[in-house]
């Protein structure tokens, strides 16, 4: 990891956790935390000034300002010498948080994620890993790694490996979902053969069962949950990697396909 964690800060319960992850994840990482407010596209004639995007005379710059110094605050809590920068965007959230992503080593977000929240447009192939948090983070609790697709596994085996070598935690694998994604990652010359010697130090955990009820089983110990996305399709409809971050009860990092 080279570039910032970047989270996007609203103020809301969801927020404040997720900007305690990324001070986390980027003091484990030697990385600086970038801090992004997304404001709504301002009226035509309201770009005349520098003050456009504050037409009630100040009071929204404040409130803004507020959430930012607190969000920094807090974050400086967890990292007290961690480098951290911020700015006020215009846009909806997720089109501000996908254009500061584009630079950065990892997008994070508060959940559990709502219905339509569009974090399908933040999963493409070449992004960066976005984590879906949910609470604050914890030293106990295993890494699980669950793909369901050819497409991402191995990216996401890479990120798996290197956040329970980074957390000192033990990795679960479950059989994977589908038989072709099985292959690409325990066949001859498949990731976790060449992961293992790669982090010699992380124990792995093979887990078996195919089905969803056995995924969840095998994450209701877990810390963190990596899922692999689709390629371009991102995480499809009824996939195990929705359901995990609809329902399930830890953090969740979804790993794009895509350069490594």
């Amino acid at each position: 990891m080279n570039g910032p964690v970047v989270v996007e800060v609203d103020g809301s319960p969801s927020s404040r956790a997720a900007v305690e992850t990324a001070a986390w994840e980027a003091r484990r990482h030697g990385v600086g935390l970038r801090l992004a407010h997304a404001l709504a596209s301002p009226a035509r004639d309201e770009w005349s000034d520098a003050a456009g995007w504050d037409p009630d005379g100040g009071g929204l710059r404040d409130r803004v300002k507020g959430l930012l110094a607190e969000a920094e605050r807090r974050a400086l809590r967890v990292a007290p010498h961690l480098s951290i920068t911020s700015d006020v965007l215009i846009g909806e959230p997720v089109t501000v948080l996908k254009s500061e992503a584009e630079d950065a080593s990892l997008a994070v977000l508060g959940g559990p994620l709502p219905r339509g929240s569009g974090i399908g447009r933040l999963i493409a192939p070449g992004q960066c890993p976005v984590l879906v948090t949910r609470g604050r983070p914890t030293p106990s609790g295993t890494v699980v790694l669950a793909v369901g697709a050819p497409s991402g596994s191995w990216r996401a085996a890479e990120f798996a490996f290197a956040e329970a070598s980074a957390r000192g935690a033990d990795l679960v694998v479950p059989h994977a979902l589908t038989v072709s994604a099985a292959r690409l990652l325990d066949g001859p010359g498949g990731a976790i053969p060449a992961l293992r010697k790669r982090y010699p130090e992380v124990t792995v955990r093979p887990r078996r069962g195919r089905t969803r009820r056995a995924l969840l089983r095998a994450v209701a110990d877990a810390q963190l949950v990596v899922v692999g996305a689709h390629g371009r399709q991102g995480l499809a409809p009824g996939s195990a990697g929705r359901t995990l971050l609809r329902h399930g009860h830890c953090s969740v990092a979804v790993v794009p396909a895509g350069k490594a």
